[in-house]
């Protein structure tokens, strides 16, 4: 069991990386003006999103093995479980956001701001901070 929670960790942590960068790559392509800067940036962000999905994925499969598979989380006082559930499924849509903002990016349909992506960014922060907190203090 412990093998597979420090895989867990090591594909959490690794996918959460993108989740971070991904959309400071946005902000990056909200400001630039110049063609061939919004290609290569476009480029990071295609290359990263596919490189995240796995990883993310990897993870929720590993996370899943701990928690059916082992119990983890399971049984009396398992609040916790279930609200860190809500926040990896929040997680997910999230993922899936990045993915069609992406998209958007691509079209050159995008109509947000830089301003609007520099607080999009924050979202996995505060993610990130709710799922640990749930984890290690299991206030529930």
């Amino acid at each position: 069991m412990l093998w597979i929670k420090a895989l867990h960790i090591v594909f959490v942590t690794s996918w959460f990386a993108g989740l971070f960068y991904l959309p400071r790559i946005f902000v990056n392509l909200a400001l630039e003006t110049e063609a061939n800067a919004t290609q290569r940036l476009l480029l990071m962000a295609r290359k990263l999103y596919r490189f995240m999905t796995p990883l993310a994925l990897i993870a929720i499969v590993l996370g899943g093995w701990l928690w059916l598979g082992y119990g983890i989380g399971k049984g009396p006082y398992s609040g916790w479980m279930h609200a860190k559930l809500l926040f990896v499924i929040l997680a997910i849509g999230y993922h899936h956001a990045c993915g069609s903002l992406l998209k958007k990016f691509e079209l050159g349909t995008n109509k947000r701001s830089h301003v609007w992506f520099r607080w999009f960014n924050e979202v996995p922060v505060i993610l990130l901070l709710a799922i640990v907190i749930l984890v290690v203090v299991k206030p529930f």
